[in-house]
């Protein structure tokens, strides 16, 4: 048994430092645009493992397996999600589907910022709370590069609408997590995010809109942004709090979708954005040249072939995301496979935990059960109806599979470093740099949630990561646990776009590889903003308006 180190050079700053070693040369080879995404995720996997075995003390064969079993959660369950929405796309692309399904979203609006507005932040919800996991960015990034915005715009703003859902993605996932390790009820936990998302689900749109057009196009529409807002952020509130945490972004989506479709029947905005270029960048990046859609109106034939691949997508990935599905098939369709030489053989200390806990590590391969699975499914299914050759069919999953070879090997080694940190403590030493905050302790504990995303690329993993220490802080500081259990989660929403796992599932998305660099620069300074935002509101939750913190 190795007991885990949290400060390992007898000098908590010192050790901080050479903790964020590997995410800063992750962050920093990306967003420097002159080294490939996989060669920078494989660098930096490197650098973790010598910070964890001389730097934190972890016994190599630890940190070698702990890495592997990062490899292999990379692929399954997030690389597998990718690899099959794209071999979707690409069908839907090849037989003309996805033309038809542009067409038909123009009909309801041929502006470019209601189309963001319907498709990434009120139909990406919808894939968010149905299965989460990179799916939504990998979904609505690649219907708007159908409809001709231009790479950066489709998968930048894909990511920055994909982060009010996040806190009860696929089914209420991330609060689950959060309650299993906190011991707290998850109800309560779903109901105080509740009562901190819903302001940002007003935000984010208008934020969305901002940072595409600009404020000046932002105010032409604001009527139809507010609709969205609103339409989303009640529900999620009263869902959160009055049903339960499992079916708020399902609940929330399907509402706002509806209250938008049916506004823009009675109004629209004086002027139309039909430019698909992204306003206010003079480079290559926003400039690029962007499919034209056409003009030609779809019969309603043509709208059900355009609709019929994502309708099928949506009904297989609801099924697959409920609890009873997976409650039936796990037990039949479940590998149980133990990782010998590293199961058991950690053990978490405090402060970190109450007592000392043993790490286990197990991987489950729930292969049928995985909502990647469920999509590959959808595909077969919807390349059938579109007429697909078995022999093609076989050759386009071949064809996808060599598209997205360094997309996957990213998106594994981005999984073995965020693994490693986690059974190596460090992580956990991050996060108690910000346990020491005292008065402002709700502010940083927020980031601290921030920080578990963008190094895991999931609220969920965050909210295991440091939901116990949140927890622990906050009654030694006379806070409420429930608060900043909550705060974790919602904080981390706004990581969500910054992680280098969403980054490369972006560009994989929008087939605009080699250029996460670009990405992550476009969407860093809104996602350090929006999440010190919700850290402001939970510190006023915390000493101002008390009224709302939710009580057991």
């Amino acid at each position: 048994m190795w007991n885990q180190v949290y400060n390992p050079l007898a000098n908590e700053w010192l050790s901080t430092l050479v903790a964020a070693v590997p995410v800063v040369v992750l962050l920093t080879l990306i967003a420097s645009g002159k080294v490939k995404a996989h060669i920078a995720a494989v660098i930096a996997l490197i650098a973790a493992i010598c910070i964890a075995i001389w730097g934190f003390t972890m016994p190599t064969g630890l940190a070698l397996r702990a890495s592997v079993l990062g490899l292999v959660s990379g692929f399954f369950p997030i690389g597998w999600i990718v690899l099959n929405v794209i071999f979707l796309y690409r069908l839907a692309v090849e037989k003309g589907t996805f033309e038809l399904l542009q067409r038909t979203i123009g009909g309801v609006t041929p502006d470019r910022r209601l189309q963001l507005l319907l498709i990434a932040f009120s139909f990406g919800a919808f894939f968010e709370g149905a299965s989460g996991f990179g799916t939504p960015v990998a979904v609505t990034g690649a219907m708007l590069m159908g409809l001709g915005f231009s790479p950066l715009a489709a998968a930048g703003l894909s990511l920055i609408a994909n982060t009010a859902p996040v806190a009860y993605g696929a089914l209420g996932t991330p609060i689950a997590g959060l309650a299993q390790v906190t011991g707290l009820d998850p109800y309560l936990l779903g109901a105080m995010v509740g009562r901190q998302l819903p302001f940002f689900s007003l935000i984010v749109p208008f934020w969305l809109i901002w940072a595409f057009a600009g404020f000046k196009g932002m105010k032409e529409i604001w009527p139809a942004i507010l609709v969205t807002g609103v339409s989303f952020a009640v529900p999620q509130f009263l869902i959160s709090n009055f049903v339960n945490p499992w079916i708020v972004d399902i609940g929330a989506s399907l509402v706002s979708m509806a209250c938008l479709i049916g506004f823009l029947k009675i109004w629209r905005p004086k002027t139309l954005w039909l430019s698909p270029a992204l306003r206010g960048r003079d480079d290559s990046v926003g400039t690029m040249p962007a499919t034209t859609m056409s003009t030609e109106k779809v019969t309603t034939a043509e709208m059900w072939k355009g609709l019929m691949p994502w309708i099928i997508v949506c009904a297989v990935v609801l099924v697959w995301g409920t609890g009873w599905f997976k409650a039936a098939v796990n037990p039949i369709f479940t590998i149980n496979y133990t990782v010998g030489g590293l199961h058991n053989l950690i053990s978490k200390v405090p402060p970190v935990v109450a007592k000392p806990a043993a790490e286990g590590a197990i991987f489950s391969f729930t292969y049928l059960s995985y909502t990647g699975s469920g999509m590959l499914i959808a595909a077969i299914i919807s390349a059938v109806v579109m007429g697909f050759s078995p022999g093609r069919l076989v050759k386009a999953y071949g064809e996808t599979i060599w598209a997205l070879r360094y997309s996957l090997i990213t998106i594994a080694a981005m999984l073995a470093i965020g693994t490693l940190t986690r059974y190596s403590g460090i992580d956990a030493t991050l996060g108690l740099a910000f346990a020491h905050a005292g008065f402002f302790y709700p502010f940083f504990g927020t980031l601290l949630g921030w920080l578990g995303v963008a190094l895991t690329g999931s609220d969920t993993a965050s909210n295991v990561l440091f939901g116990g220490l949140q927890k622990i802080t906050a009654e030694q500081l006379g806070i409420s646990p429930i608060l900043m259990a909550a705060a974790n989660s919602s904080g981390g929403v706004m990581g969500k776009m910054i992680d280098a796992q969403s980054i490369v599932v972006a560009s994989t998305a929008t087939n605009w590889f080699g250029h996460e660099g670009s990405i992550l620069r476009f969407v860093f300074k809104h996602s350090i903003t929006l999440a010190c935002l919700v850290g402001v509101l939970v510190m006023l939750q915390a000493y101002v308006f008390t009224g709302m913190i939710v009580h057991p």
